[in-house]
């Protein structure tokens, strides 16, 4: 038995987990994939790493804000570009007009994830399969991967609500109240794909831009020139994420191989640089929950049970990682307010890092 399990190790769970540990509870954080952030993800690959998720940080909120002047203290982000140019219909790139810092992670953007996950228990490559509530008044997880059952007294999900609905709904209106089923499945997801390809170092001309978005392109949304962000790389390589409605239309290949090429092709033709339709190599990862297109409008999404359970994610107001991390500090909030109202940390947690 435990205090509190959190299943999902993004942004929003870890940030529940971290407030909820230094509060004195006993917390264990269940991800099912191998690696922690969620879709602050990067790949590792070819002697480098990629960002295929989230690419940079623009911070906005005062919470944002400090985290990432904490990280830049820490010398895990750094300056990456003051703006993102656009490329218009007619193909002419428009140079931002407004200038603002991005921040990145030379190491990767998964850097930040495991930042956050310092002294926190963590279970990697476990899926949780089925809750189930015991006659002891706890929370029962089932692992896939495994005969070990977790108990825990309260449970935060913190994972995309389409996956929290598959995993909550059969729990049924017993236990969860129709209210909270109707407006967890409420919460809809567009989905992208992105493809990293690397080129030979003598690939020219290289582009001037670092990050170019595209407007009304019928595949591409978005494609960065990611060894930039960098310290020391071999080769040039990109990270490529098409637009919703292209990758509606693949969210069921089996091999996103060729649609990646083709991906890669039709950005070639598109910013006239023939030499990216010959990679070197090619990755290409299928994001079905990427961004929240009919978000939740709070903070949480908390169920009206007596086993507190409580669900966040960046889809609780926003889809940016600030929300995710707000969406994280409210959880703590309400499981700690249904369980022994411990004091919690000042939402300034970071004092936590600096010790």
């Amino acid at each position: 038995m435990t205090d509190v399990v959190v299943i999902g190790a993004g942004m929003a769970g870890l940030v529940c987990a971290q407030q909820l540990t230094q509060a004195g509870y006993g917390v264990r954080v269940v991800e099912k994939s191998r690696g922690l952030g969620g879709r602050v993800a990067t790949r590792r690959l070819q002697g480098t790493c990629a960002d295929h998720g989230t690419c940079y940080l623009k911070p906005e909120g005062e919470l944002l804000g400090r985290f990432v002047e904490l990280l830049g203290d820490r010398q895990i982000l750094k300056v990456w570009t003051d703006k993102v140019d656009q490329l218009t219909a007619n193909g002419t790139i428009e140079r931002s007009p407004s200038l603002s810092p991005r921040y990145v992670a030379p190491e990767g953007m998964s850097a930040i994830a495991k930042f956050l996950a310092q002294g926190l228990d963590i279970l990697l490559n476990q899926r949780v399969v089925a809750i189930t509530a015991t006659p002891e008044n706890s929370w029962r997880l089932t692992l896939e991967s495994s005969d070990e059952e977790i108990t825990a007294q309260a449970l935060v999900v913190a994972i995309p609500a389409p996956q929290a609905f598959m995993l909550l709904a059969p729990l049924g209106e017993s236990l969860l109240d129709a209210e909270f089923i109707r407006c967890l499945g409420s919460v809809e997801f567009s989905p992208c794909i992105s493809a990293i390809a690397g080129y030979p170092p003598t690939s020219s001309p290289l582009p001037q831009w670092l990050a170019l978005t595209f407007t009304d392109h019928t595949e591409i949304a978005w494609i960065g020139f990611d060894s930039s962000k960098r310290l020391h790389p071999q080769q040039p390589h990109f990270v490529l994420q098409s637009n919703a409605n292209f990758a509606k239309l693949h969210l069921e290949t089996e091999d996103l191989q060729p649609v990646g090429q083709y991906l890669w092709q039709r950005a070639a033709q598109t910013l006239s640089l023939p030499w990216l339709d010959s990679p070197n190599w090619l990755q290409v990862h299928r994001w079905r929950y990427a961004f929240p297109t009919i978000p939740w409008n709070e903070t949480v999404l908390a169920a009206k049970t007596p086993l507190p359970l409580v669900c966040c994610g960046d889809w609780c107001g926003g889809n940016l990682v600030e929300g995710a991390m707000v969406s994280g500090l409210a959880a703590a909030t309400a499981i700690n307010q249904q369980l022994h109202n411990l004091a919690l940390p000042n939402v300034n947690f970071f004092n936590f890092f600096t010790q």
